[in-house]
């Protein structure tokens, strides 16, 4: 074997042992679709309109169990999401002993949504895990809201709004205490993403309204970034390779909010994509479970 070979072939073994190493591919909303999942235990309405439901999941014995609440993503538009993709992450959620209500909402693109009813409408089905602790074993002392990119903002918002005053039309009276919050490659920083983003950032004007300039006091009033500290432990899990809600925009939502006195963990997963976070079958699935359990596990049972 000639000199000129036998560097050739250490260079293709080096290539193979270190960047040929096959990388998992992100997974695709179409792949979490797919999934499958155990149907709710209960499908409840929490308001008048046929899209103001949730779905509850109840874990095995006599309770009182912790509550995940869980929103979903989309873009805010029901044309990209409603709370079925939600469904495999609660039921494993739920397998996992926490009790689930999967809720459901008017989006931008519905009769009744945007400005201000799809985060009243949110508002509302928080705030209705009082009825269901009045039927179910569900302990309200430790519920955690878990979101998912716009619904990583939603769930954001509905902890925070006993920061609201009482002129904003997003006030309501006495807010469902939670203990913290789990934002799943969550959009926080409302302004911010919109200057960031081609794509899910274009229903920002719808969802409130209009712009920053046109209506400044609804993103005040609806921005977790604006509203800082929210309070209670918040932990932000984004993929290295999500292309819809990039890491930077978690990393300097993060660092406002630790400056401003909240308890902020920031998880960083490598390879993981947007809705590999959401996935209860990808190798990410047990720090996401990890981070919903720590909080719900950090109140005395």
């Amino acid at each position: 074997m000639s000199v000129v070979t036998q560097i050739w072939v250490a260079s293709l073994m080096f290539l193979n042992t270190f960047s040929l190493v096959p990388v998992a591919a992100q997974l695709s909303q179409q792949d979490v679709g797919r999934l499958s999942f155990r149907p709710a235990d209960h499908r409840i309405a929490y308001g008048p309109d046929a899209l103001q439901f949730g779905d509850l999941r109840l874990p095995m014995g006599s309770g009182p169990h912790p509550l995940a609440i869980i929103v979903h993503g989309g873009c805010w538009l029901a044309a990209f999401a409603d709370l079925q993709l939600m469904s495999p992450l609660s039921d494993a959620l739920t397998q996992a002993g926490i009790a689930t209500w999967n809720i459901e909402f008017r989006s931008v693109d519905q009769a009744g949504g945007g400005w201000p009813n799809t985060l009243l409408d949110v508002a509302s089905a928080v705030d209705y895990s009082r009825d269901l602790a009045a039927q179910h074993p569900i302990n309200l002392e430790r519920v955690v809201i878990v979101g998912h990119s716009a619904g990583g903002h939603l769930a954001q918002w509905a902890a925070a709004r006993h920061r609201l005053t009482q002129d904003s039309p997003l006030f309501r009276k006495n807010p469902l205490p939670v203990i913290g919050t789990v934002g799943l490659a969550s959009i926080n920083d409302l302004q911010r993403y919109l200057q960031e983003s081609a794509s899910c950032g274009q229903s920002i004007p719808r969802l409130l309204g209009g712009s920053p300039t046109d209506v400044p006091e609804r993103y005040r009033d609806a921005s977790p970034a604006e509203m800082l500290p929210l309070g209670g432990k918040q932990v932000l899990i984004i993929g290295a390779q999500d292309t819809i809600v990039k890491p930077q925009h978690n990393r300097t939502f993060a660092g406002t909010a630790q400056k401003r006195g909240d308890d902020v963990q920031l998880i960083v997963l490598d390879n993981a994509g947007h809705f590999d976070v959401i996935a209860p079958t990808s190798r990410d699935w047990p720090t996401i479970e990890a981070a919903v359990l720590s909080i719900v596990n950090s109140v005395k049972k």
